[in-house]
């Protein structure tokens, strides 16, 4: 259709007055002008839809010969841009005969084109539909501009990845409907480990490269379907629909603590970082999803205060154990009133003879309801809490008292806190400490972190060069965890450098590059004449490498764990001490408890035993008389944990069991079974909902148990035989 014609179905009866003076002529010369300047466009279609006219403007814009657009159908040359791709919708707003504005659309045969704004009004002969005729213009700006709005609003502008909002909304909007349909969801919340102190000593443009960093690195590491967020600062969040596999997911978490723990590079300089785990599934953990994220923050609190760099699981326990863990906070002040921390001290050894050096003191806590609390549970209660200035000066007094009953070729090892270093009278209170003891000064070592040094330089200056004046030595701590620049040994009369140990940890795990970097580092120290300690040493391969490289001095389970004072003493009596490194020294796994009560089911009848040994292929069970050989069990471990168990050792009282599926690690030193019976399940089952009770269960599905009816075939063992034991 040629413009003319566009124009009679469109302005044919024409206004009275001045614009009548206009001819048809100069009104097609006036519109032809507004096509070419691309102000507006101008599109027709007959009653079937098919292009009649299009300003050959609008098929320049969008790189497609005008040829090929007249005739087709409409709805075809252009696709909306919306986003769940209902191309269908043009076709419905020309097929309702009634005018329409604002409408975005595409060039179906070049997507990737300029995005259009149609408007249109039907055109009737008389009473009889002949078609449509409407305008365009370009709006691409506006839309990516609106776009862009629209991204930003659902996803973190530094990372690319979903933000708080994005992930609230697709945790509820999936664990709602998996409700519905008896699915599984896993919720991750995941914390990472310095990287406060990457943003203290490297700026914060390189806390913003090391969070892109993560991002990209969350993304490698879960090869499975998921949603990955950033909550905000150093918080992300993970969600893992159909997944509830214990295995699977600690698995998972491994890998992703294991990827983020690798060195990181940046503009500023390299750093190391860890990361903290939390893990909650539903409708285990909770059935909503306010109550999932909740169970996996108490998970996630629990991983990094049972020592960072470790993944949890949630349990029922653990919001008991939050409570008492704040408790624990608050009451700090008064365990140094009442006496009740005390030391641990950890020798530090020369790599070249063995002899004992250096002790390092640990700070512990001997609480009235929860017994001792070590030294890592105690730093990370100590983390951030008001009294630590308080606390890490009672440290110094009781080591500088403790150190004056030692030979004198042992000195003693104190961390120092940053605020404790920046506080005023902290080189007072050392000279006081040492005054008091009436201890050398060369005999008391302060460790101190490079994050000392974003204070105030001036400050910082004067506090090391009273302490230097003093005599006391000093360790640069945690040296290549952060920034680790050549300024601070120049500026600071260092005595040694303390290798960081998680650089220690990767020399292990990739020998080449970090041991590299390890012997730069000694032999940094050497050209400065200060002496070099690696701590967090378990293996004899890795002491022999570190030594190799020309490391002086070391510390770890390879020697030993914290001993008590009285321990020292004892082992100072002929004025050294030499320690052999063992590589059978491991370090010490928490423990926890196994000695517990239990169900274990068998027919249609549950019956309470004693745990007394648990292990991944089986476990020791107490309480039933004369068990024989073969008998299977369904053991209720709590939470919905049923694991089959065949008997393949009965002694009297005593059942040695097998499960039929081996348990996993629950990420805390403990086991867990792989899969938990659903809630929902327990719940038609006639079964409370966390645990399975003793009595009848008859009424249980799924073919754990046999028919109801039957008389129970064991009997209980006298509770003298098994409770004593």
């Amino acid at each position: 259709m040629p413009l003319k014609g566009f124009l009679s179905g469109k302005i044919g009866s024409g206004s009275r007055g001045a614009s009548s003076a206009m001819s048809d002529t100069e009104k097609l010369a006036m519109l032809d002008e507004l096509e070419q300047s691309g102000l507006g466009w101008f599109w027709a279609c007959d009653r079937d839809g098919n292009v009649t006219y299009l300003s050959a403007a609008i098929a320049e814009r969008i790189n497609v010969p005008l040829g090929e657009l007249l005739g087709q159908p409409l709805a075809s040359v252009f696709v909306s841009t919306d986003s769940d791709g209902r191309t269908k919708s043009l076709s419905l707003k020309l097929g309702a005969h009634k005018a329409f504005s604002g409408f975005a659309v595409r060039s179906e045969k070049r997507p990737d084109g300029p995005v259009l704004r149609l408007s249109g009004q039907p055109v009737f002969n008389g009473s009889k539909y002949a078609g449509f005729r409407g305008t365009g213009a370009d709006i691409s700006d506006e839309f990516h501009r609106e776009e862009e709005t629209q991204r930003l609003a659902k996803f973190d502008s530094l990372t690319g990845l979903s933000n708080r909002h994005r992930m609230k909304q697709q945790i509820e909007s999936t664990i709602t409907a998996f409700k519905a349909a008896k699915r599984n969801c896993a919720v991750m919340m995941l914390d990472l480990d310095k990287f406060k102190h990457v943003n203290d000593t490297l700026g914060h443009a390189a806390g913003d490269e090391l969070l892109k960093q993560v991002a990209d690195r969350l993304k490698r590491s879960i090869e499975v379907e998921c949603e990955i967020g950033r909550l905000g600062g150093d918080e992300f969040q993970i969600m893992i629909p159909d997944m509830d596999d214990r295995g699977e997911l600690g698995e998972i978490a491994m890998r992703v603590i294991t990827m983020l723990k690798q060195p990181y590079s940046t503009e500023e300089g390299r750093c190391v970082i860890g990361a903290s785990v939390g893990i909650a599934i539903a409708p285990h953990d909770g059935v909503n999803a306010d109550d999932v994220v909740r169970s996996a923050d108490l998970a996630l609190y629990a991983a990094k205060n049972g020592g960072r760099g470790q993944f949890r699981f949630f349990s029922g326990e653990l919001e008991n154990e939050a409570l008492f863990r704040r408790r624990l906070e608050e009451n700090l002040g008064l365990a140094v009133q009442d006496e009740q921390l005390f030391l641990k001290y950890e020798p530090i050894v020369s790599a070249e003879d063995q002899t004992v050096r250096a002790l390092e003191a640990h700070i512990c806590w001997m609480h009235d309801q929860r017994g001792e609390i070590d030294e890592e549970e105690f730093a990370s209660i100590l983390d951030g809490s008001s009294q630590v200035i308080e606390v890490g000066t009672w440290a110094i007094r009781q080591a500088c008292q403790h150190a004056a009953e030692w030979p004198e070729t042992v000195r003693v090892a104190v961390n120092v806190p940053v605020p404790l270093f920046a506080a005023d009278g902290f080189v007072d209170a050392v000279s006081e400490a040492l005054s008091d003891a009436d201890l050398p000064p060369n005999r008391l070592e302060l460790e101190i972190s490079e994050a000392v040094f974003f204070g105030d330089t001036n400050v910082v200056d004067r506090t090391l060069a009273q302490l230097f004046k003093m005599g006391v030595r000093l360790t640069l701590d945690e040296f290549g965890s952060g920034y680790s620049s050549l300024a601070y040994l120049r500026r600071a009369p260092f005595d040694a450098i303390k290798i960081d140990e998680a650089l220690v940890s990767e020399a292990q795990a990739h020998d080449s590059n970090e041991l590299g970097l390890i012997k730069a580092i000694v032999a940094l120290a050497g050209a400065l004449e200060m002496d070099t300690i690696a701590n967090g040493i378990e293996s004899t391969e890795l002491f022999d490498q570190l030594k190799a490289c020309g490391v002086k001095r070391m510390e770890g389970p390879i020697y030993s764990d914290p001993v008590s004072r009285e321990t020292v003493e004892t082992e100072l009596i002929g004025d050294t001490w030499k320690i052999e490194p063992s590589g059978d020294r491991l370090k010490r796994a928490r423990r926890r408890t196994v000695f517990r009560k239990i169900q274990v089911i068998h027919d249609d009848h549950s019956y309470e035993v004693t745990l007394r040994n648990l292990s991944k292929t089986g476990a020791l069970i107490q309480g039933l008389a004369e068990v024989p050989k073969g008998t299977q069990f369904v053991v209720d471990l709590g939470g919905g944990q049923l694991a089959v168990a065949t008997v393949i050792r009965s002694n009297g009282d005593t059942q040695g069991l097998e499960f039929e599926q081996s348990l996993v690690e629950d990420g805390s030193g403990g086991l867990c079974t792989r899969n938990r019976v659903s809630p929902y399940a327990l719940a038609s089952a006639g079964a409370p909902l966390m645990a399975l009770d003793p009595g009848d269960y008859k009424g249980m599905t799924g073919g754990l148990l046999g028919q109801g009816g039957s008389v129970p075939q064991f009997g209980y063992a006298p509770p003298s035989k098994y409770e004593a034991a």
